[in-house]
């Protein structure tokens, strides 16, 4: 039974981990904040250090990264190399900047550690029964560690992208269109309750998530919201976001590209911090139902 190591037991992450056992693979855990749930499953080795984790390793070693984009992923690398040795491979399955990665690759190059980045789709139901997977990196490594993402990825939901950091690229792009595509179901719902029909928004999302060209897992998700609350009457219309809408927005200044639906999608965000918009209820309970985001409670 093939070994990896895998440091963040978050929603993503505790289901990437149950994926692998799955799948034949030894998990060796390590997070700072573990809940009971994840203590009580013996299928998974869990820590107190990442140092301890790295050492029970064999080598060439494989360590998968799912913690927060930003600093405490750079803290967490910078940890995990100095316990690496070379030819070891660290996988980035985060949603990090692929400006972000690009350094990192070349800074752990220089170690003679080999980095891949991994961007992860399918919210927490696909990390748990099979994701979305898209890769970058040298084609020599992730050609050794490709039966992992085979073995986690739904059918054909695995690619090798290209160099390193095209993977975050890739899925930093496929975000930005999840921005478009929710708002519009969001706007879509906000018609709907501005006009003089009286609606039945379970019957309606049902019928929409069956046999229309709009069927798909968002619209899936804003029925199962619905199937809970079948006016979202319990939660604001508050929509956060964690940073890859405005990276996307940051990418197309660059390389000169016109995307205003993502653009117009973002905006929608910021305004819903400050109103209360029926479209932004619809938003807020998707990203609840797919990926465990937060949602704000009515007090």
């Amino acid at each position: 039974m093939k070994k990896i190591g895998l440091i963040g037991l978050g929603r993503m992450g505790y289901n990437l981990a149950l994926n692998m056992v799955d799948n034949n693979v030894e998990v060796l855990a390590y997070d700072k904040f573990v809940s009971e749930e994840v203590k009580n499953n013996k299928d998974i080795s869990i820590f107190n250090s990442i140092k301890e984790l790295i050492h029970q390793l064999p080598k060439p070693a494989t360590i998968w990264l799912m913690v927060p984009a930003g600093e405490i992923t750079d803290n967490v690398i910078e940890e995990v190399s100095s316990y690496l040795s070379p030819n070891d491979i660290l996988i980035d399955g985060g949603n990090s900047n692929y400006n972000d990665t690009i350094k990192r690759y070349q800074i752990l190059k220089e170690k003679q550690i080999n980095f891949v980045d991994c961007g992860t789709s399918g919210g927490t139901d696909g990390a748990r029964y099979g994701a979305s997977l898209m890769v970058g990196g040298d084609e020599k490594i992730v050609k050794q560690i490709e039966w992992l993402f085979e073995a986690l990825a739904t059918k054909n939901g695995y690619a090798y992208i290209g160099e390193s950091g095209s993977g975050h690229f890739v899925k930093m792009v496929h975000n930005g269109i999840e921005y478009g595509m929710m708002q519009a179901i969001g706007e879509g719902f906000d018609l709907l309750e501005k006009s003089e029909f009286k609606l039945n928004y379970q019957d309606i999302s049902r019928v929409w998530a069956n046999g229309s060209i709009i069927q798909g897992l968002l619209m899936d998700t804003a029925h199962q919201a619905l199937m809970k609350d079948k006016r979202l009457d319990q939660i604001l219309g508050r929509v956060d976001d964690s940073g890859e809408g405005q990276w996307t927005i940051e990418a197309a200044f660059k390389y000169k590209a016109s995307i205003p639906v993502i653009a117009q999608a973002l905006f929608a965000r910021y305004k819903s911090r400050d109103d209360d918009h029926f479209a932004e209820k619809i938003v807020a309970a998707m990203r609840n139902e797919f990926g465990g985001h937060k949602v704000y409670k009515k007090q």
